[in-house]
This record gives C-alpha cells, structure tokens and sequence, in this order.
C-alpha cells in the first residue's frame, strides 16, 4: 500500500465514525458498517469467519 492509499483508507475510516456517530440509530448504523467490512475482506481473500468478539 502506498502513502496515497493509506491516507485514502483513512479518510474512510475517519468519515465512516463520523457517520456512526451523527447516526440517529447507531445500532443500525453500526451493523451496516460492519456487513461493508465483511465484503471487502472478503473480497480481498480475507477469511470472515469467527470475527466476532463474545
């Protein structure tokens, strides 16, 4: 990953907590962000299984 790369992911990341937190339902807002991440791990081969933490 290069410099322009990673500071695009973390623009990402940056803008999706905003979103999370101006959310009027954070729980769902919460679920929805999670399901994105899940596709794009997957996408990159990234085994989702038994990611969640109990």
């Amino acid at each position: 990953m290069n410099e322009t790369e990673l500071k695009d992911q973390v623009i990402k990341e940056f803008v999706n907590l905003q979103r999370i937190k101006a959310a009027q339902d954070k729980v769902t807002e919460i679920e929805y962000q999670e399901r994105v991440l899940k596709v794009r791990m997957q996408a990159l081969g990234i085994p989702t299984d038994d990611l969640e933490i109990k």
